[in-house]
């Protein structure tokens, strides 16, 4: 198949050449932060350009390998889109192109806006971090009450409520609802105390979306809607299924075949709990969202509230071995609030991934330089998970590694084909285990 790609450098910021035709403009600047980096802080603009260029490169190669269905991603550092690509299709059948407005589920990049609304709640002292759960869900139980009786919002949001990882995540794939989920908690061993370690959640950190309601009456998507989407002007985000299929631009979940990439249907399972896995936005929406998140929308996201949302929590060293990358470049790994912090190549590294069926979604920023990279996709593949580690080798002058495998590779046929893919209507298969982050 012939992929549309569009690649964009802002011109000003590092004196880069303008785009070709056809690209879109740049978003709107947001306001300034009320306290800029200094001089050590700012990366060494030639180096900056050359990362840039070799982005560019490494995405012509992924599109000559026809390596995703589509792809956007963004480059931002000191609150300015410095980089701005697209590659691919939202849908294949139709031939309709990424675009950066094109709208992607995020899958676990959600956790981030619950953990960040539920910040905003606690500023306004509708709760703590300290707020215990059962003395806001009536029907919150473990199996060991008197650990339930300690459970904080903190703890469900650093995910260490002491369950094992992905509980009942199998169960909500196989259309058991959350609500019946929720409620069975009790009947599953700890593997330690609540706040002793580390094990990640989809059902279980669904609950802070309960807790929003109760002490507010509202519904924890709209306090999202109006706390943060509307003011950071991100304008194409939303949640659920629906949302997803009412934009105007959205882009279909892929598989490979032998006749290339085909669309089949979004499932709905990870949308069953919204504040793990239900936010939709496109790259625009996203560049907005790192900017804030590096601190330059202190009037949105005050730096008092970042601190807390990114500090280390609890240590997760799978996380230190989970990938070639990892286990090459990090030294410590945590999780935060919706977060994880990595120690990456000697510097601090705040990231997070996702996935869910026919999705893959990935953003990382070095807070000490307010650089930062966010990618979305969708298809599967191991591919582009590579490219954001490449960027930030770069970024830190670290010795390059191809973690993509795209230099001098050679794709497989399946993904390969250049015929038109067959239009898929409805997938055979329920797509399984398509959730991983």
């Amino acid at each position: 198949m012939q992929f549309q790609k569009i690649f964009l450098l802002i011109a000003g910021t590092f004196g880069l050449a303008c785009s070709p035709a056809g690209a879109h403009p740049s978003p709107a600047a947001p306001p300034s932060r009320s306290q800029t980096p200094d001089a050590s802080q700012a990366l060494p603009t030639e180096r900056v350009k050359r990362t840039l260029a070799d982005y560019r490169r490494w995405l012509e190669q992924v599109d000559e390998r026809h390596a995703v269905a589509g792809l956007a991603t963004a480059v931002v550092i000191g609150d300015k889109v410095v980089f701005e690509g697209t590659i691919g299709y939202a849908n294949a059948a139709t031939r309709e192109p990424v675009t950066p407005t094109t709208v992607f589920r995020l899958a676990s990049l959600s956790k981030a806006f619950a953990t960040a609304i539920t910040g905003l709640l606690v500023d306004d002292g509708k709760l703590s971090w300290d707020t215990k759960l059962v003395d806001v869900l009536p029907y919150f139980k473990l199996k060991d009450m008197q650990a339930a009786a300690q459970a904080t919002v903190s703890d469900i949001l650093g995910q260490r409520l002491g369950l094992p990882r992905n509980t009942y995540d199998n169960m909500l794939e196989g259309d058991v609802s959350y609500e019946e989920l929720v409620r069975k908690l009790d009947e599953v061993n700890l593997v330690c105390g609540v706040g002793q370690c580390y094990g990640y959640q989809n059902v279980a950190f669904g609950m802070i979306g309960d807790v929003v309601l109760a002490r507010t009456g509202d519904f924890f998507y709209h306090q999202v809607d109006k706390r943060l989407f509307y003011p950071l002007g991100m304008t194409t985000a939303n949640y659920g299924r629906a949302g997803l299929e009412s934009s105007k631009s959205w882009a279909r979940p892929h598989r490979a075949t032998s006749h290339g990439w085909v669309p089949f249907e979004p499932s709905e399972t990870y949308y069953r709990v919204a504040p793990a896995a239900g936010v939709n936005a496109s790259l625009r929406d996203m560049e907005k969202w790192l900017i804030a998140q590096m601190g330059g929308r202190p009037d949105v996201l005050p730096a008092a509230l970042l601190k807390v949302l990114h500090a280390p929590g609890i240590a997760t060293p799978s996380e230190m071995h989970a990938t070639p990358w990892r286990r090459a470049r990090l030294t410590a790994a945590h999780y935060a609030l919706g977060w994880r912090v990595y120690e990456y190549g000697g510097e601090t590294l705040i990231y997070h991934a996702g996935a869910v069926a026919g999705y893959r979604t990935m953003i990382g920023f070095f807070p000490k330089y307010h650089a930062g990279v966010v990618t979305l996709w969708n298809s599967t593949g191991p591919i582009p998970s590579g490219l954001m580690p490449m960027v930030f080798d770069d970024l830190l002058g670290l010795p390059h590694v191809d973690w993509a495998d795209i230099e001098g590779k050679v794709m497989p046929a399946a993904t390969r084909s250049k015929k038109k893919p067959a239009t898929h209507h409805r997938s055979r298969h329920r797509h399984r285990k398509g959730y991983r982050d």
